[in-house]
């Protein structure tokens, strides 16, 4: 039986995979996985998915400016690399991420937060990901971090997961779509008890309210998440980014309106090569291959 994968960290951000305790030695390390190296994150190509994993443990993975730029750099990294079929964010297994970094954040001024657009080009960095990204989430998620998960197109939770957006125990509010995706994920009445109180949730009341995908247990999660983006990975990619994009207009639109443009973007897969494939494919009863196209 092949040893689950866990969570490692990098002094300096390099590009590896664990399984169990041990690192896998560079020389066995296959070529086609090494990606660049960065010192807040590490990276690694696993089976068409791109993953990333947030290290900055000694802080619980705070979102400083540096980390959210090395993450965009990252997005865009894995959203041009024609072998990654979707990607993974995680942490580690005592927090996905805590929050944003305090420390950093109350230096800032009114003045200098709207000058400077903080929180907004490389935050909003996943958001705009073509690819699907999936949040595997274990430990805390909170504040920025839970916002950072629902920004992701799926999240998969651990057991050990919390979510909370407990901004205003701090005197201010969540800035990075807590008050706008919460509400839409789980409705208001839960969004304003959160968003309030500040109350933490746990893996099985976010899976019950709406707001995760799925919970697994710590130990299989990141196992789980690579299944997950392989299965996607291994799919049209054509069709998987119409897929992403018809579900996303439907928090901004009307049901007709959404309705007409998903008509729209279904009649656009009888273009591709992919769908005739498929469909030829299923009335063959074999497997399709797909070429992207």
């Amino acid at each position: 039986m092949t040893p689950k994968r866990r969570w490692t960290h990098s002094a300096r951000g390099e590009s590896r995979t664990s399984r169990g305790d041990s690192r896998v030695p560079p020389e066995k390390r296959c070529e086609e996985d090494a990606v660049e190296s960065y010192v807040l994150l590490i990276t690694e190509r696993i089976d068409g998915v791109g993953l990333i994993r947030l290290n900055r443990p000694e802080r619980r993975n705070a979102l400083s400016t540096a980390l959210m730029r090395e993450l965009r750099k990252a997005l865009d990294a894995f959203e041009s690399d024609d072998a990654v079929g979707a990607i993974i964010l995680t942490g580690d297994e005592r927090a996905f991420a805590a929050g944003a970094d305090i420390e950093e954040m109350r230096r800032r001024t009114f003045v200098d937060a709207l000058l400077s657009g903080f929180i907004t080009t490389d935050w909003e960095r996943i958001a705009s990901c073509r690819k699907p990204v999936i949040a595997a989430v274990s430990g805390y998620a909170l504040g920025g971090g839970c916002e950072l998960a629902m920004a992701c197109d799926i999240i998969l939770a651990a057991d050990t997961a919390k979510f909370g957006q407990p901004e205003i125990g701090i005197g201010t509010i969540p800035g990075m779509g807590g008050t706008q995706r919460l509400t839409r994920a789980v409705g208001k009445a839960k969004a304003m008890e959160m968003c309030l109180t500040g109350r933490m949730i746990d893996a099985d009341e976010a899976e019950r309210i709406g707001l995760v995908s799925r919970v697994v247990p710590v130990a299989d999660l990141l196992e789980e998440a690579l299944r997950v983006g392989a299965r996607i990975a291994a799919l049209s990619r054509p069709a998987i980014m119409l897929a992403k994009e018809a579900v996303n207009r439907a928090f901004e639109t009307t049901l007709a309106e959404g309705v007409l443009f998903e008509r729209r973007l279904f009649y656009a897969t009888f273009g591709t090569e992919d769908a005739a494939e498929g469909m030829a494919a299923f009335c063959e009863r074999r497997k399709p291959v797909f070429k992207n196209r």
